[in-house]
């Protein structure tokens, strides 16, 4: 195929592989030169060979524009082999989260300060931590969920202090004699 054979669909096709993000129509005319209404052709022809043929890959329109990615059935598999990003304060709430697992997301704010309440949507979404409505108050309780375990190949986490002994620290913090208040 010699360089100016080359269907507007196929052309296509590479500009969005390569440039790996969402496009707007104008940006694909542009990078395919050629005009609008036949770069929409050329998407609507490339998103029905995708559609028909049996792929792992898919092109399709979201509000920032075409992309082509892997098919949601494996989204799963996308998880395993790419590994997840997480900024310093996300990994240490989550460090905290998994040490003190379940942990109520008020003590967890105590803990690690206000930035939580964006860390802890982060880690829900990648699938570490799972959040219930805590029946006792009006916070909800936060824990590790296995992915947690399976991504970072932990069996089992240390236990910091025995439950007793974090019991009996319970009680000498609550053993102050009131002459000192």
């Amino acid at each position: 195929m010699s360089k100016k054979n080359i269907p507007i669909a196929l052309k296509i096709e590479a500009i969005l592989y390569l440039k790996g993000k969402p496009l707007s129509l104008a940006e694909i005319a542009e990078y395919a030169g050629c005009d609008r209404a036949t770069a929409e052709e050329g998407i609507i022809e490339l998103m029905d060979d995708y559609a028909r043929r049996d792929s792992a890959l898919e092109v399709v329109e979201n509000p920032n524009g075409y992309s082509l990615q892997v098919r949601s059935d494996f989204h799963d598999l996308v998880q395993t082999l790419i590994p997840v990003e997480l900024g310093v304060g996300a990994l240490r709430t989550l460090a905290a989260i998994a040490l003190n697992s379940p942990i109520l997301q008020s003590d967890l704010i105590e803990l690690r300060g206000s930035g939580v309440y964006q860390h802890v949507p982060e880690l829900v979404e990648l699938g570490f931590v799972r959040k219930r409505r805590d029946s006792d108050s009006r916070s909800y309780s936060l824990q590790i969920t296995p992915k947690f375990h399976q991504y970072f190949q932990i069996d089992q986490l240390p236990q910091i202090f025995p439950t007793a002994a974090k019991e009996q620290q319970l009680e000498l913090e609550l053993e102050v004699p009131s002459s000192e208040y």
